[in-house]
């Protein structure tokens, strides 16, 4: 029966052969084929590892150039067959022809004809196919051919050779040049039993760089194949048995060999990838001589396809957008040494860890000292070189980042911290990836996953590669040398420290700086790298907005603005190297100065973009004129900080100067508020009344008419009625909105501001408007005093006044206009003594000189005062005159 059409498969010996029909929807079945009637040599069998005393077969004469010429003439040929007869074990014997039927060539005869095989004895049938048989015994004897010729075969018997001496020599000693070969066998998709030539080595290949589904073994012998595992055995199998390859020899591993194949039709490792026969593995991926980048895309074909074994993957990042899986970012801070703070187009900041590498840690068990807190930065070794180099590198810098995977949040264990969300990403600058050329610096390590684990870096063999060099160079963390110490003295917050410290950094005049935080618009933490320490650094002639404060038992708002000024201070100083001059310190030892970032002036940035004021401490200083000026300018456009500045009218605002004489014309005025920077507002006495009157008519009013509870919604600047903790109304204005929960008002006849929700805010009805009756508290602040800068002190000397004065009836005579508010003398109504001259006697206030002529009599008077506080280290002075170096003669005052 001629059957189907076959293609020959694998040529078991000069007369056996395995022929397989078409594939359909899977491997197609195996026949072997023994050829009837003829004999050839048998190939060498090693011994069974099973049977210690069994021995390796050898080689017949001339079995091997049997096998050979048919495995040139048939394997991927297509053949047909006939069969004669079968044995009772089911072996097949039958006849094999070349082509599509029996007038085809026949095997048995050319192999006869060769005098590669012989006829069996006791065949004497007379029939064609004997006939046929005999001739071509007959011919092969008279050419001597093959077994026919002279000699015994010896020089075609193999030295076959099933073990290797030194696999790792053996591998160098053919420096990555292509061997010939022939694939003997295919145990699975990705491992091969190869035969080397010349040499007759006969050695397992395993494909380096990925893996195939395999067969595994049960226990009791029989094999349970992975999914696709079969299929990917035939893939194989099809493409490479007993075909003439290439292989390169990338590395060994135990006796097995790592390499590659090269067959004329294509590179069978990158095949099984792309077809989704086969992952890529870490292991061996660094030894593929082709590039690991090739296998890694092969394998990513496979996996956006999803064919075969990843027919359920699903892409770490494939719930995210585009837009939010790659994009440009400008990099605003290092975190630790393995990740950034980024900010978006749209402003956003986001948090980026780097991909698959892990920072510097502390090896060994508590290494630290219990009694000092670990500083990660300085005390981990090697952690500050990575974050500086980050930093050089990144800062301020416009970055390429493609996330390759979310890390979800972790909850804490036993061991580990609760980890939140991460986004993972492979950063690049100028198409550097920022990963690989940290971890090739020996400044970080590869984290090592499972191998089914795809949450990974994208170019996770590049940064594998660069760790290897890294250990091999010795570099950084993998260096035998002594580790890097960095004794970093912190003399924040330090007063004894700050004081020694102090001359040495007025000398030093621009001292070399590097911003590690920002703790508000002018409040900074420095890194001295020539002195290696940290300082906490306040601007110098501004008056930033402060921001939210909680104390104990306090939680303090923060003034308007304050969180802009502190993003803007942020964005252009966070962990930049900067220039500072330190030109005094305060008393919780915070050295005092002015910043330069790329010759820029911080303070006067500040004050330009309208985020600070100027203080009267800059008036002595050489930036005085570009703050007045940037302060002029930032009040013209009235926003920010000026939002709500009225100009004074110009004829106030001219200093009489021809006018030597002081003009004191104190007027009754009642003591409502006084503020946290010894601002304080008061009433008129004089229109006290008018202010009750309004006051009556209105609750009247209300209490006829009540608002309807949350009706109102305020509106930023708005005049409106606010009902103050004594449940009665008063006037207000909106201040600012934070939410309706949360409404800050400013109490228009009294100078208290005030967090109310809006349910306790109603329309001011116009019949008691401003245009009606002004607002009747005015803001006024001490003329010819100084309020001291430092928290602490300030909080005496407002505590003073407010025990002094608060809601009582005092005299007011205003001395000189300023920006803000007028500043004004006031006296006690009753032992007419100058309020502002006890402060200064009390040592809680220092004196501002005015030049004006008319004042000199007023400032001896103060000076003398401040004088005799010194002398009896009264509250400020108690340190001594803490001016020291500063003194008035020097042109210097805080």
């Amino acid at each position: 029966v001629v059957h189907n059409l076959h293609y020959g498969d694998t040529v078991l010996s000069g007369c056996a052969i395995i022929v397989r029909g078409q594939p359909r929807g899977g491997p197609p079945p195996e026949r072997q084929i023994n050829l009837s009637n003829i004999r050839a040599g048998n190939l060498a069998r090693r011994a069974a590892a099973t049977q210690p005393d069994a021995k390796d077969t050898p080689d017949e004469p001339w079995a091997f150039p049997a096998r050979e010429f048919l495995r040139k003439k048939l394997i991927g040929k297509e053949v047909c067959f006939t069969i004669e007869n079968k044995t009772p074990q089911g072996r097949e014997y039958g006849m094999i022809y070349l082509g599509k039927d029996t007038n085809g060539e026949n095997i048995a005869e050319s192999l006869v004809a060769e005098g590669l095989a012989t006829r069996r004895e006791g065949m004497r049938a007379n029939n064609p196919e004997q006939n046929r048989l005999s001739e071509c015994e007959e011919q092969a004897k008279a050419a001597k051919k093959g077994t026919w010729s002279e000699g015994n075969g010896s020089h075609t018997i193999r030295d076959l050779k099933y073990t290797i001496e030194n696999p790792r020599h053996f591998v160098d000693s053919h420096h990555q040049k292509p061997v010939n070969a022939i694939i003997e066998h295919v145990r699975d998709g990705s491992v091969v039993r190869a035969l080397l030539l010349p040499d007759y080595y006969l050695v397992t290949v395993m494909l380096s760089g990925i893996k195939c589904p395999t067969f595994r073994r049960e226990a009791d012998g029989s094999e349970t194949p992975e999914p696709f595992a079969a299929e990917a055995k035939f893939f194989t199998e099809s493409r490479l048995l007993q075909r003439d390859v290439q292989i390169i020899l990338e590395s060994c591993h135990n006796q097995n060999i790592l390499g590659t194949i090269l067959h004329p039709n294509g590179n069978i490792t990158e095949l099984l990838l792309k077809e989704g026969f086969a992952r890529c593995v870490d292991w061996s991926i660094a030894v593929y001589t082709r590039g690991a980048e090739k296998l890694r895309a092969a394998e990513r074909f496979a996996k956006e396809r999803r064919l075969r074994i990843w027919r359920d993957y699903v892409a770490p990042t494939a719930n995210l957008d585009q837009k939010d899986k790659q994009f440009v970012a400008k990099v605003m801070q290092v975190l630790n040494a393995d990740a950034i703070v980024v900010k978006l187009n749209s402003g956003d900041y986001k948090t980026i860890h780097l991909s698959s590498i892990r920072p510097p840690r502390l090896e060994g068990e508590n290494t630290q000292d219990k009694n000092k807190k670990l500083r990660p930065l300085y005390d981990i070794p090697y952690m500050f070189e990575a974050r500086e180099f980050l930093r050089k590198k990144l800062i301020g810098k416009k970055v390429n980042v493609t996330v390759d995977y979310i890390r979800p949040a972790s909850p804490a264990t036993e061991t580990v911290p609760a980890f939140s969300e991460r986004t993972c990403a492979t950063v690049t600058i100028g198409g550097i990836n920022i990963a690989e050329a940290l971890v090739s610096k020996g400044l970080a390590t590869v984290i090592r996953y499972r191998q089914d684990d795809d949450q990974r870096s994208s170019h996770y063999d590049e940064l594998l590669a660069a760790e290897a060099r890294a250990i091999k160079n010795g570099k950084g963390l993998h260096s035998k040398k002594e580790v890097p110490i960095h004794r970093v003295a912190d003399i924040s917050g330090d007063t004894q420290k700050a004081k020694q410290f102090l001359p040495f950094l007025q000398r030093a005049g621009r001292s070399e700086a590097v911003v590690e935080y920002v703790f508000s618009g002018s409040r900074l933490k420095l890194y001295l790298p020539k002195e290696t320490c940290l300082i906490t650094f306040l601007l110098a002639g501004i008056e930033c907005p402060r921001g939210a404060r909680n104390l104990p038992g306090l939680v303090q708002e923060g003034e308007p603005f304050s969180e802009e000024a502190t993003l803007f201070t942020k964005e252009l100083v966070l962990q930049r190297e900067v220039e500072v001059e330190v030109e005094s310190m305060d008393k919780a030892g915070n050295f005092i100065g002015w910043l330069h970032i790329d010759g820029a002036n911080l303070s006067v940035l500040l004050v330009e973009h309208a985020l600070s004021k100027v203080h009267f401490t800059a008036e002595r200083s050489s930036y005085y004129k570009s703050l007045l000026s940037a302060e002029e300018a930032a009040k013209q456009k009235k926003e920010k900080v000026w939002a709500h500045y009225e100009e004074q009218p110009v004829e106030e605002v001219m200093p009489v100067l021809e006018e030597k004489e002081r003009s004191a014309s104190y007027k009754p005025v009642f003591v409502t508020e006084i503020t946290d920077d010894l601002h304080f507002y008061v009433q008129d006495v004089e229109t006290g009344t008018q202010l009750e009157k309004l006051m009556e008519n209105m609750r009247n009013d209300i209490a006829s008419h009540p608002p309807v509870e949350g009706s109102y919604a305020p509106r930023r600047g708005e005049f409106c009625i606010a009902k103050f903790v004594d449940e009665e109304w008063y006037r207000a204005r909106v201040e600012k909105i934070e939410s309706p929960a949360k409404v800050h008002v400013f109490y228009i006849d009294y100078g208290n501001r005030e967090i109310l929700p809006s349910t306790r805010l109603g329309t001011l009805p116009p019949a008691f408007s401003t245009r009606v009756l002004p607002a009747q508290a005015t803001e006024y602040a001490f003329a010819f005093i100084q309020v001291p800068q430092d928290e602490d002190a300030r909080t005496d000397a407002v505590d003073s006044v407010v025990r002094d004065i608060q809601n009582t009836q005092c005299l007011l005579n205003v001395e000189h206009l300023s920006a803000g508010c007028p500043h004004v003398t006031l006296q006690f109504a009753d032992s007419k003594g100058d309020v502002g001259l006890g402060l200064v006697k009390e040592g809680l206030v220092m004196v501002e000189v005015r030049k004006e002529k008319q004042f000199q009599k007023v400032i001896t008077e103060y000076l003398n005062a401040q004088e005799s506080a010194k002398s009896a280290r009264l509250n400020l002075w108690r340190y001594g005159d803490f001016r020291a170096d500063d003194a008035d003669e020097f042109g210097y005052s805080r």
